[in-house]
């Protein structure tokens, strides 16, 4: 499908020319980035912020990969098809389990240093719907600003791959053909160049990270504002399961007006022994699953709202006091810190928590190569949807699938650029900017947005939640277009541009949470409470046309013969 929106800003006034770019510098990006330059390809990185505010460095529990003794890729598997509720692609697990051990061991030799025992083991613990200890984890509860660490010492010290810092992405640049020839974006006049520019490319890689900040309490940074969704859609592109947001169990209450970017306490502090109570000290996860506080994290999410809501609280408890001050200040020494830092004593006393919106199961369709549906076009990472995580991710799968399909989306182009492939592409800059230019939401719009879908498409949906919802964004889209054709838009700059992102993410999400009549995974109707495999086991694909999002079934999932 040609591209059909792009965003209003100005036409570009300089032009790049690389083989590669790639659009962030989490784990997914630049382990594209490093690895297409070792094959010799000449690579540029695109990046919001600076190269480490990505949403990497903000994991706190870990990777996931069977490296222990009696663990195996199946086990792996297993346990991230139960979490999935029926949607994984099996191939893409297979994939990721199998390919997963190899790709920490590359992470390894690239510079990161994980926890090991005294005798040079590397330390494993476990965590929600992990049968094994196979959770890699560094400083603790610092896995991801160290795994950043080591990838942007490795991306710094390669002075043939250019980067491109405080720079948002707007759209893609495609040829004639539709066939992906680069992007433009807008340098925030900290980068190596400033205002509105063109990157030419033989191929495009989204490693834009995720849509947090669609909601009013996320785990998630600022900088996650759908971006490289908004951007695939308007491209063309097919995007898949967007109403599967996996909202984690146990997110630091900071007060029921608190907003943005919350403190995360991650889910290896239950793997450690944890309990989750509610303010009688009741353990009411015993009973409810196999692995109590451990299990899958829908399950967690949904036991915790329900015990709020029964309980008229605004919300639960994480009681680690019986961990002692030295396991609190040596395994987590992160949190700790952070609970300190607002007033919680996690050694004597218990933590406040609440779920909120953290990671995206769906994102832009891929095959196992990372291909989307326009040709040159790859997206990996949490803006991906590789068909690992199915309805709800399992724990510390994040990262795995960043290193994993990453290194497959940089083979992939090494083979075709080695092939003849991936060829330049003629596309004309200037004259892409003019075609059907998407009016800009007023910057205040973005706290609207967030409100509108934090009451109606949050942990708890239904039809008449999600109907508000649609009609509250739908104001919004129809009040920048009024003031558009009054003469009066909003100027194009980096807070209308993400508010646009935000708000066709936000569309397209609650859509699709409209459509699926069903309960399952981390998608959950009040007024259809039960998993319907007969009518629901398969996707929702979304894409964007010239009349708006269109939403189209999936072909049925077949049922394993273990199932039957």
């Amino acid at each position: 499908m040609p591209a059909t929106h792009r965003l209003t800003a100005p036409a570009p006034g300089w032009t790049a020319t690389t083989d590669v770019v790639v659009v962030g510098s989490g784990v997914a990006g630049l382990t594209v980035a490093l690895s297409a330059r070792q094959a010799g390809l000449r690579v540029t990185v695109v990046t919001k912020a600076m190269l480490d505010d990505g949403s990497t460095r903000w994991a706190q529990g870990g990777i996931a990969a069977a490296l222990g003794e009696g663990d195996t890729p199946e086990q792996h598997l297993d346990d991230t098809l139960v979490a999935g509720a029926g949607l994984c692609d099996e191939d893409a697990v297979r994939a990721l389990v199998t390919e997963g051990p190899d790709a920490v061991r590359h992470l390894i030799a690239a510079g990161a240093t994980f926890d090991q025992d005294a005798d040079g083991e590397i330390l494993l613990t476990r965590e929600g719907g992990h049968h094994r200890h196979r959770i890699v984890h560094a400083g603790g509860d610092a896995t991801g600003a160290e795994i950043s660490r080591a990838l942007v010492a490795a991306v710094r010290s390669d002075p043939g791959l250019e980067l491109i810092e405080h720079a948002l992405v707007l759209d893609l640049l495609t040829d004639a053909a539709g066939h992906a020839a680069g992007l433009t974006l807008h340098v925030m006049g900290e980068g190596q160049r400033d205002g509105v520019g063109a990157i030419r490319a033989r191929a495009v890689v989204l490693a834009t990270g995720g849509m947090g900040q669609v909601f009013a309490a996320t785990t998630n940074p600022a900088v996650s504002t759908g971006d490289g969704v908004a951007l695939a859609l308007r491209a063309g592109a097919e995007v898949t399961d967007l109403e599967f947001v996996q909202f984690h169990p146990t997110v630091m209450w900071l007060g029921p007006q608190a907003e943005g970017q919350q403190p995360l306490v991650s889910e290896a502090v239950r793997g450690e022994g944890a309990h989750l109570v509610d303010a009688d000290g009741v353990r009411f996860m015993v009973g409810q699953h196999e692995l109590n506080e451990l299990a899958p994290r829908d399950i967690v999410a949904k036991a915790i709202t329900r015990r709020m809501q029964a309980r008229d609280a605004e919300h639960m408890y994480l009681d680690g006091r019986h961990f002692g001050a030295a396991m609190w200040r040596e395994r987590f020494p992160t949190i700790l810190a952070s609970c300190l830092a607002h007033g919680i004593d996690p050694v004597n006393g218990l933590i406040p928590i609440v779920p909120a919106a953290h990671h995206a199961s769906g994102g832009v369709s891929t095959d196992l190569r990372g291909r989307t549906t326009v040709p040159g076009l790859y997206a990996c990472g949490e803006v991906a949807c590789t068909g690992v995580h199915g309805a709800n991710r399992l724990a510390s799968n994040s990262l795995l699938e960043g290193l994993v399909f990453a290194e497959r989306i940089a083979a992939d182009l090494a083979e075709r650029h080695a092939a003849g492939e991936l060829p330049e592409r003629s596309v004309d800059v200037a004259g892409a900017r003019a075609a059907r230019s998407v009016p800009l939401p007023a910057p205040e719009a973005r706290a609207a947005i967030q409100h509108a879908m934090s009451r109606g498409a949050g942990v708890l949906r239904s039809a008449a939640g999600l109907a508000r919802a649609a009609d509250a964004l739908a104001g919004l889209r129809a009040e920048a277009a009024a003031h558009a054709a009054a003469g009066k838009p909003a100027d194009p700059r980096v807070e209308t541009w993400e508010a646009a992102n935000l708000l066709l993410v936000s569309q397209a999400l609650v859509a699709a949470a409209a459509r699926r009549e069903e309960t399952r995974g981390c998608h959950w109707r009040e007024d259809f409470p039960d998993r319907d495999d007969a009518h629901w086991r398969r996707h929702l694909t979304t894409t964007l046309d010239a009349e708006g999002i269109r939403l189209a079934d999936g072909v049925r999932i077949a049922q394993t013969p273990e199932e039957h």
